[in-house]
C-alpha cells in the first residue's frame, strides 16, 4: 500500500464591520460571531483542507481556480473548492483528516461534533477518521489575540489500486 500526506494552512482576518455575512467553519455556521474576510464564504477550515489536498495532488485550487469560480458565481460556498480538489485525487483515496484551529474566538469545542459530521458528509470519511483540535495559542499570535483564525490540516491518502 502506498501512502501520501498533504499539509495545508490558511488564515483569515475577522470582518467585524460585516453584519450580513456569517462565520462558517468546516461547513458549520457559528451564529452571533463575526465573519471572516474573503471573496468566498471564507471558511478557513475548508480552505486549509483544500490546500492539504493540493499538497497531495500538486494542483493548486485556491488562487486561480477559486478566484475564477468567485468571479463567475459571486461569494461561493467553499465546499465547491474542496470538491474540485478531490477531483484530482485520481487513484488516491482520502482516509484521514486532522485539523488544528488557532483562535481566541469562537469557542470551537462545542461545535466539534457538528463540524465532524459536516466534514464526514463532504469527504465520505467516517467521523472517527476526522480529528479536530483547537487552541488559543496562549495569545502569542494575532489569532490567539482575536484578530482572525488560522487552521492547519493534514490529510492522509492511500493508493486505491
Amino acid at each position: 500500500m502506498f501512502v501520501k500526506t498533504g499539509l495545508g494552512q490558511d488564515s483569515h482576518r475577522f470582518d467585524f464591520d460585516n453584519k450580513t455575512k456569517k462565520l462558517i467553519l468546516g461547513g458549520v455556521v457559528f451564529e452571533g460571531e463575526p465573519p471572516l474576510q474573503g471573496n468566498s464564504d471564507a471558511d478557513v477550515v475548508l480552505h486549509a483542507l483544500c490546500n492539504a489536498i493540493s499538497g497531495v495532488t500538486g494542483v493548486n485550487i485556491l488562487g486561480e481556480v477559486s478566484d475564477a469560480l468567485c468571479q463567475e458565481d459571486g461569494i461561493i460556498d467553499s465546499r465547491v473548492y474542496v470538491q474540485e480538489a478531490l477531483n484530482y485525487l485520481n487513484n488516491w483515496h482520502l482516509c484521514h483528516l486532522s485539523c488544528s484551529i488557532e483562535c481566541k474566538m469562537p469557542k470551537i469545542t462545542p461545535k466539534i461534533a457538528e463540524m465532524k459530521a459536516s466534514l464526514s458528509e463532504l469527504l465520505g470519511l467516517k467521523k472517527e477518521d476526522i480529528g479536530i483540535t483547537a487552541t488559543s495559542g496562549e495569545g502569542l499570535t494575532a489569532f490567539g489575540r482575536g484578530e482572525g483564525i488560522q487552521v492547519l490540516c493534514i490529510v492522509t491518502v492511500i493508493n486505491a489500486n
